[in-house]
């Protein structure tokens, strides 16, 4: 009898795994593009097909405040694709699970965790640009600009948007990379410059480029990724790389301390690792973390990779509050309201 129920048990499983019928599932927090999470996923249970993804989705500032306040009571087993920067604020408050995913050695140096196991590890890099609708900019009588300090000239008065570092992963190494580029205080007089001449604030990262491509703006401060998928669609835009250089940030991925589901975790961070997870992430991001991977990306000019700043990511994580604050005192009141 103990014989049969056994392999009864064991012919159920199988049947659950071939019917598509999945065996676990992990609750994975995310800021990645939602049009993109259902091709990872899929993906991914080509290999574990007993394995089910359950997507909770937002901007990197909202995942990264709904993560801390759910510190002592984790409700996400993974996180996948959120800015580096908040993962080091995670670590810090000994919020992640070190794990040394399998395949960790073909991934560049810079895109790992410096500790040993990690805590987290890089997938791709996402960098600024300047989302420019060449019909509306042309409309308007503005010239394209070339660098970050064009953007303060009169001529652009209401004509840009940007996300709130806030809310958002991009806004966030917007700020924190103008920060660093001119220094503390010159940084904030820039972006007391800008403010002059930004129409609103959006609460998210790609909202700048989509509304650019729609005309509702002209230019629209946003990341290189989404300009190239809107004019792949036919919008009329230039991504331009400003010459001083542009802020980045890695999208990364980490197991939550405490999760009860630690093996399937682990699974999917090996995945993310995987040479075809990262020929994936290249279909849009020209930099992506596993060595020999990168191939150019259809749209992007050809500068991003050398105008990529030397980002300080602990310096960033660390001053991460304090940088939100200013910004909010200085500039929230032209931002959109939330939906």
């Amino acid at each position: 009898m103990k014989k049969w129920t056994w392999t009864a048990l064991l012919a159920t499983a199988s049947l659950m795994i071939v019917c598509g019928v999945h065996a676990e599932s992990l609750t994975v927090y995310t800021a990645v593009e939602a049009e993109d999470l259902k091709t990872y996923a899929a993906e991914f249970n080509k290999v574990h097909p007993e394995i089910e993804i359950k997507w909770v989705r937002d901007s990197t500032g909202i995942v990264t405040a709904k993560l801390l306040a759910e510190k002592d009571n984790p409700q996400a087993d993974v996180i996948w694709g959120l800015a580096a920067t908040s993962l080091l604020l995670m670590k810090k408050e000994g919020m992640l699970e070190p794990y040394k995913p399998v395949g960790m050695e073909n991934l560049d140096p810079k895109f790992v965790d410096k500790d040993n196991p990690p805590h987290w590890t890089g997938m791709d890099a996402w960098v600024a640009a300047i989302c420019v609708n060449t019909v509306e900019a042309e409309k308007k009588g503005l010239p394209i600009p070339t660098s970050w300090e064009d953007l303060t000239q009169p001529v652009y008065k209401g004509s840009v948007a940007m996300p709130n570092p806030n809310s958002s992963g991009t806004g966030f190494l917007d700020v924190s990379s103008w920060l660093q580029l001119f220094g503390e205080k010159a940084g904030w007089d820039y972006m007391d410059r800008l403010h002059q001449n930004i129409a609103w604030y959006t609460h998210s990262g790609s909202k700048p480029a989509k509304q650019a491509a729609a005309g509702e703006i002209p230019i629209g401060i946003s990341f290189a990724y989404r300009g190239a998928k809107l004019i792949e669609k036919g919008a009329p835009m230039k991504i331009v790389i400003p010459s001083e250089g542009i802020g980045w940030d890695m999208e990364a991925t980490a197991i939550v301390k405490g999760t009860r589901k630690l093996d399937a975790a682990k699974k999917l961070v090996d995945f993310s690792v995987s040479k075809k997870a990262n020929e994936m992430y290249n279909t849009f991001y020209a930099v992506v973390a596993y060595k020999g991977v990168a191939q150019p990306v259809k749209h992007f000019p050809a500068e991003v990779q050398s105008a990529m700043i030397d980002n300080d990511f602990e310096w960033a994580a660390a001053n991460r509050s304090a940088i939100l604050a200013e910004w909010q005192k200085r500039y929230d009141a032209k931002s959109e309201p939330k939906e």
